[in-house]
């Protein structure tokens, strides 16, 4: 089974178990992946974290209820997650713009979130540069930082992080320590399924050869097969696409598949924010 084979079946799990209590474990083994690693590539691909697909869902749901059937508002309520008549109305109010009652009696529109089908379009118009290459292991020094995966934290916090680095001079540091293959300053996602599947590290970090200098940590990469792929413009939507285009483009029509090990980022030094920017993603192939 392929990987966009694996995904859609995860999406199918999802939507014939909206009404029970979804765990991303459950999920994530319908696409034989890790519950890190189901999420990222699932918010990579669709813009939202599992989280959000599931509440939006069930709130369109809820509201087709409350347009065509009889039932109480608290059985609503209760059937789609929410424990009580307050909960659910914050809920929908927050996603549909007006509350359950309002709905009910019509007195308003109702947003629909539908059932989610994923479709992948190779397109030869935009092609990739990419290289395979083989690396032993390495060490890099840095700092890091745990975060959830759960509803998109890390996408909101991440950037915050880059944003301290640059500002306490971490940045520059790592810099001018890197002495390693791979230059530049790393952004590194480390999957902890083996303690807490929905937690994942995210390391700021440059390759060093040599005793871990004062104030940071090191963490050892592992030997892989990579695939290192070019990203070109500015930060960070140059970045997002180019994760978009990998997942929904390279992969599909390659016989890789992706290792499962730490994945990278490489920033190289110079304005990110310049349209000629340069910076690559590294992941680890198998």
């Amino acid at each position: 089974m392929g990987w966009v084979e694996s995904l859609q079946r995860a999406i199918d799990y999802m939507e014939d178990h909206l009404l029970d209590n979804l765990s991303i474990e459950d999920i994530a083994k319908q696409a034989h992946v890790s519950e890190f690693h189901f999420q990222r590539l699932f918010t990579i691909l669709t813009d939202i974290p599992v989280g959000e697909y599931l509440r939006r869902r069930r709130l369109t749901l809820a509201a087709q209820e409350l347009s065509h059937a009889g039932s109480r508002i608290i059985d609503i309520a209760l059937k789609y997650g929410y424990d009580t008549p307050e909960s659910f109305s914050k809920a929908f109010r927050k996603l549909h713009g007006l509350t359950p009652s309002q709905a009910r009696k019509s007195q308003g529109k109702l947003k629909s979130y539908n059932r989610m089908s994923i479709q992948v379009t190779l397109k030869g118009e935009d092609p990739m540069n990419y290289k395979i290459v083989e690396k032993d292991t390495f060490k890099v020094v840095g700092v890091k930082r745990e975060f959830n995966c759960e509803n998109g934290e890390n996408q909101r916090v991440i950037p915050k992080m880059w944003d301290d680095v640059h500002a306490d001079g971490t940045n520059d540091r790592l810099f001018s320590l890197n002495n390693g293959e791979i230059k530049g300053v790393l952004g590194v996602c480390v999957d902890k399924r083996d303690k807490q599947p929905e937690l994942m590290d995210y390391w700021i970090a440059t390759a060093h050869d040599g005793p871990t200098p004062d104030g940071l940590i090191s963490l050892v990469i592992p030997a892989a097969k990579w695939g290192v792929f070019e990203v070109h413009g500015p930060m960070p939507d140059a970045m997002q696409k180019a994760w978009k285009q990998i997942y929904s483009e390279w992969f599909p029509s390659s016989h890789y598949k992706p290792a499962g090990s730490p994945e990278l980022e490489v920033y190289s030094a110079g304005e990110p924010w310049s349209p000629d920017y340069y910076s690559e993603i590294w992941i680890p192939l198998k």
